[in-house]
């Protein structure tokens, strides 16, 4: 099929605000007011529950007439008042889904606080933010600019980790940072507004995603020195390391021996899988496939395509720059379409992608798993990530030859 057939009318990301909800309602005392149409009420309802923290989300009732009528910012005023009545809430973070011209809520309008909640506006509009991964970047950066203690002393040894991480990369992450010297760890997205505050008190901020530039941005102003990129793969992994033992001028005779350890165990581990061979196309809508395509190149796999819901920023330039030095075509604000044809053109082995080109690629005949689900839901970083990743796909990979026999015998029935 040919490509100008395509027409782009499916940017694959879950809803923005959703992205922004992952982060609010894991917060303890949380209590999100959604300021949006009954459409999105249902729907981020669903999610909120779903794949969120099994957490309800509280609306006014705001339909035409309230915006016509010009009575929004007040319907919007009660409703946190209402929330305010239970004592369990101490923090109603009100999520706008609209530009503040159409929804007409002000800010300076909303009190600061109700009853013995905090009360902070949160712009989720999907107008502006063109993906999930880039509504937490706005939440986090609203809450470190709401909360985060920028005036206090600085921790020595301190560092903030920022990204949305499996729980066993955030232990091996806290392990190797403790044998460097570091003194300090603080994660965000957190589920303490506490975690929030003490942020504003580090010395240097490693930047897990490349899609948290408001974050970054906002940190750097501050004078936090900013770490890019993530231990996955055995390269990478020992950089990594070894930048954050610059930013924080630790002893890097000890930060180089460590990195030499970690690099070590990842290439041992990458090194079991050296009989893979096969084509691999990666397309999510998380905004950390990069590093995955990274990991399966390292491993001597061919990865033709590899595309993401999130733009190309300076967080991801390395990746970004090395990948394409190997080959792989990077496309950012992907579209469903452009990833099919990739599929059809490079006929790969395996898709790592999302729902829709999941089944488009069966159809093909082709082994495909869902990312989200796959990658996102295991350990990436350092040896055990490597080893974890590449045996998923070694075990795909062996299967290929079942999905095409399947393919065949469907194909030739009556």
């Amino acid at each position: 099929m040919e490509k100008d057939v395509w027409a782009n009318l499916h940017p694959q990301s879950m809803c923005p605000a959703f992205g922004g909800l992952r982060v609010l309602t894991r917060i303890d005392g949380a209590r999100v007011c959604l300021v949006a149409d009954q459409g999105c009420l249902y729907g981020l309802t669903f999610v909120s529950h779903f794949y969120v923290a099994r957490r309800s989300i509280v609306a006014p009732e705001l339909m035409n007439v309230q915006i016509s009528g010009g009575t929004m910012i007040d319907d919007v005023r009660a409703a946190v008042e209402k929330i305010a009545e239970d004592p369990a809430v101490t923090f109603i973070p009100v999520v706008s889904t609209c530009v503040a011209e159409t929804a007409g809520i002000a800010e300076e309008l909303l009190p600061e606080k109700a009853g013995n909640a905090v009360v902070q506006l949160v712009r989720l509009p999907a107008f502006q933010i063109k993906s999930h991964p880039e509504a937490k970047d706005v939440a986090v950066s609203t809450l470190l600019r709401r909360f985060a203690d920028f005036d206090g002393m600085r921790r020595e040894k301190s560092l903030l980790v920022v990204g949305e991480i499996f729980p066993v990369d955030a232990m091996a992450i806290g392990g190797v940072l403790q044998r460097i010297g570091v003194e300090s760890v603080i994660a965000v997205p957190a589920a303490d507004l506490e975690d929030y505050v003490e942020a504003g008190k580090v010395q240097a901020c490693a930047v897990l995603h490349p899609f948290y530039e408001r974050t970054a941005a906002l940190l750097e102003k501050k004078g936090v020195r900013i770490v890019s990129g993530n231990p996955v793969g055995a390269s990478a992994s020992g950089q990594w390391i070894e930048q954050v033992g610059r930013a924080l001028e630790l002893d890097m005779e000890t930060v180089q021996r460590v990195a030499g350890e970690e690099r070590r165990k990842a290439a041992d581990v990458i090194e079991k899988f050296n009989n893979l061979s096969g084509k691999v196309i990666v397309a999510g809508y998380e905004g950390n496939e990069l590093p995955v395509v990274r990991l399966l190149l390292e491993a001597g796999l061919e990865v033709p395509y590899a595309s993401t819901a999130i733009a190309c920023t300076s967080l991801g330039e390395e990746d970004h720059r090395l990948l394409s030095m190997l080959g792989t075509e990077i496309r950012y604000r992907k579209y469903l379409e452009e990833d099919m044809q990739a599929v059809v053109e490079y006929q790969p082995d395996l898709v790592i992608g999302t729902t829709s080109l999941d089944s488009f690629a069966k159809e093909q005949g082709i082994p495909a798993i869902y990312y989200t689900n796959n990658i996102s839901s295991r350990p990436v970083f350092f040896a055990a990530g490597a080893g974890t990743v590449l045996g998923m796909v070694a075990g795909l990979l062996g299967r290929r030859d079942v999905f095409r026999k399947m393919k065949e015998y469907f194909t030739t029935l009556p």
